[in-house]
């Protein structure tokens, strides 16, 4: 098991310069990124950066949560995961305050991620890498967490807190 904390990320500009990333891990492939785990500010309307081949999971973690607006219109609201292609044109509309969220790429190609909320005690199956993000302290196989950390483990996961839980493939 892996255990980050908010110490062991890094932060660098959007790719369209409006804002900046929290990164919290990042796995290559021989094509390039695998997937990435990151937090993000949205504070304003505004474009999202185009990610050519990859898909993404937007949770967002705290704020009243805005659309997401372009071939068709999404609803980001808190705690509810929501998907969408990276590589096509879309928009943060309804920003009344600011919303931080939580972010899941994937290279397509690989299975899609499974993404869940969870609060209170909950025990996850192994398979895939789990990566278990803590929305405030929370305990992962008996190890505590605190806010922001970041659990990864390739195993089963007794989990008790409020969480999002990542099963990442490939």
């Amino acid at each position: 098991m892996i255990h980050l904390t908010p110490a062991d990320y890094k932060t660098m500009p959007w790719a369209n310069g409006k804002g900046v990333t929290v990164e919290m891990l990042r796995v290559d492939g021989e094509a390039g990124l695998k997937w990435r785990l990151s937090r993000a500010s949205v504070v304003e309307n505004g474009p999202f950066s185009i990610f050519p081949g990859i898909e993404r999971n937007l949770t967002v973690i705290t704020g009243p949560g805005f659309d997401l607006v372009g071939d068709q219109r999404l609803q980001a609201r808190p705690l509810v995961p929501v998907a969408f292609a990276g590589d096509v044109a879309i928009a943060a509309e309804g920003v009344a305050a600011p919303s931080d969220d939580f972010n899941v790429m994937t290279a397509r190609g690989l299975p899609l991620p499974e993404v869940s909320v969870l609060d209170g005690a909950a025990q996850l199956g192994a398979g895939g890498t789990l990566a278990i993000f803590a929305l405030a302290a929370a305990t992962v196989n008996g190890q505590a967490l605190g806010r922001y950390d970041l659990v990864l483990t390739e195993t089963a996961a007794q989990i008790n807190g409020a969480v999002i839980a990542v099963r990442l493939f490939g």
